[in-house]
């Protein structure tokens, strides 16, 4: 008996996404921000993937599948990096309020110069 490839890659496929949910569920805080940014760097690499896809296949279906790859995954790495910037934001130090209250606001120091 044998069993068809597109039954095996299906297995692989399903395989692939429990053990990314058990791996990215099981990442402390700390963590997040890095693999945030290796993520980013392996949907660089799917890019390229894809575009060899959509560039190298003969057919149609091919082609539409290797660009709606190409543009998802464009998507998943310009998101990623935003997230990762937000993600960066929140570990900078905030200034003490004290000190906002003591500058005037850019609109009081204008006036004061004219």
């Amino acid at each position: 008996m044998e069993i068809s490839h597109t039954i095996i890659n299906l297995i692989i496929f399903v395989l692939a996404i429990y053990v990314g949910y058990h791996v990215v569920w099981t990442v402390t805080p700390a963590l997040h921000t890095p693999l945030m940014a290796v993520t980013n760097a392996i949907s660089a690499i799917i890019i390229v993937g894809a575009m060899l896809a959509a560039g190298l296949t003969e057919g149609v279906t091919g082609q539409v599948a290797g660009t709606l790859a190409v543009a998802l995954a464009a998507v998943n790495v310009f998101g990623g990096f935003l997230v990762t910037q937000r993600m960066l934001e929140m570990f900078r130090k905030k200034e003490p309020k004290a000190s906002r209250e003591a500058k005037p606001a850019p609109a009081a120091r204008e006036k004061e110069a004219a």
